[in-house]
């Protein structure tokens, strides 16, 4: 008698899987004998991971050096409270393997650059973009096309998401629906806009079956097709996307040819050439104020969210006027400053152009308007 194309408990694990005739017992053992490597533990990272490992992805690559915090815990459900401060590949492990022990789990704890993305990638079968900015989607996307692998797709803001299958061998690549980066600063981060906690987990659920067709080698993969998703309106359409004979990376004439500064094309620094912020809490700018602390309150969000909400005594000076401005804040340069948007984000980037320009004692509000609106003051309207 022959070995059994699979152990007794498979059979019992993956049942469901076996009893369709598209999938059965040989797209299981594909599944079971199959890799893909997971770019980002996040949002889309965490339900991702656990489709897959409960579908029987034999070896799933993790690949993020971040730590959880408590404001991941609203959408990336493989972590808990008392994993905060751990790193998200460590604790993504943990849950995966508990979930199905014939899963190979391989941990990457780093950025992924330039310099090591055609090795960690080289190894794997797909490769997921679960990431949430744009040099590492533009990285993913090249290097995939160098090493002829699927790349599933998937991204996410505020109540809208989209997912597609970029494979340059029969279909367009991430380059030929984008061309050249959004300049930096024009599309907010996830921080900055917010997103809606579920949200993550039905792009995730797409990227998931889409990886689970190409693994198993049933259905049509999502090549040249880009589902969006509006969860306001629970709202799903498709767009076609061509392949672009100009394409940079992947058409007729490619003029990229090799992995380049990505951070550099995309106008960001990499998060590990930035240098750590100063940061204040609200509640600690509450404090420093209420105790008469000369400083500048900075606000460099936009005209009309200055009309919708204020910390009192703020001055307004816009992102893009900053440097104009540079002159008129002169006379603190060796004074403290806190400077605040929204969220974070667009103050983060001032604190660290003034600190260049030579101003001494920068800080970064923690969290923003908002933060100040949820912490101190609820009469400051949220927007």
């Amino acid at each position: 008698m022959g070995k059994p194309l699979l152990e007794p408990d498979q059979f019992d694990r993956y049942r469901r899987h076996l009893s369709l005739p598209e999938l059965g017992v040989d797209g299981q053992k594909a599944l079971l004998g199959s890799s893909a490597l997971l770019i980002g533990a996040g949002g889309l990272g965490c339900p991702l991971a656990q489709y897959l490992a409960a579908a029987g992805v034999g070896r799933l690559g993790l690949v993020d050096f971040d730590s959880v915090d408590p404001s991941n815990l609203q959408r990336q459900v493989l972590y808990g409270t008392a994993d905060v401060g751990r790193l998200k590949v460590e604790v993504a492990a943990e849950r995966i393997r508990a979930m199905n022990p014939d899963v190979r789990v391989e941990l990457h704890p780093v950025q992924i650059t330039s310099d090591n993305a055609l090795e960690l990638m080289g190894d794997y079968d797909v490769v997921i973009d679960g990431t949430d900015n744009f040099p590492t989607r533009y990285l993913t996307n090249d290097a995939c096309v160098m090493l002829g692998k699927p790349n599933v797709h998937g991204s996410i803001f505020r109540f809208e998401g989209q997912a597609t299958v970029f494979d340059a061998r029969y279909g367009p690549c991430y380059r030929c629906l984008f061309p050249e980066p959004p300049p930096p600063g024009a599309v907010p981060s996830c921080a900055e806009g917010g997103v809606l906690g579920v949200l993550p987990g039905l792009v995730a659920i797409i990227q998931a079956t889409e990886t689970v067709k190409i693994l198993a080698g049933i259905g049509d993969p999502l090549y040249g097709r880009l589902i969006q998703y509006d969860a306001l309106r629970m709202e799903f359409n498709e767009f076609r996307v061509r392949k672009d004979p100009e394409c940079p990376m992947c058409g007729e004439h490619p003029t990229v040819t090799e992995l380049i500064d990505y951070a550099g094309f995309c106008g960001v620094p990499s998060a590990l050439e930035e240098e750590p912020l100063d940061e204040v809490s609200a509640a600690e700018l509450s404090r420093r104020l209420d105790a008469g602390e000369d400083l500048l309150l900075l606000d460099v969000r936009e005209p009309d969210e200055f009309e919708k909400a204020r910390i009192e005594g703020s001055v307004l000076v816009p992102l893009d006027r900053v440097e104009e401005e540079l002159d008129r804040l002169a006379e603190w340069k060796a004074r403290p400053v806190v400077v605040h948007c929204k969220t974070g984000g667009r103050s983060a980037k001032v604190v660290r152009l003034l600190t260049e320009f030579g101003f001494e004692q920068v800080e970064n509000l923690a969290g923003g308007i908002e933060a100040w609106s949820l912490t101190v003051d609820s009469d400051v309207a949220r927007y």
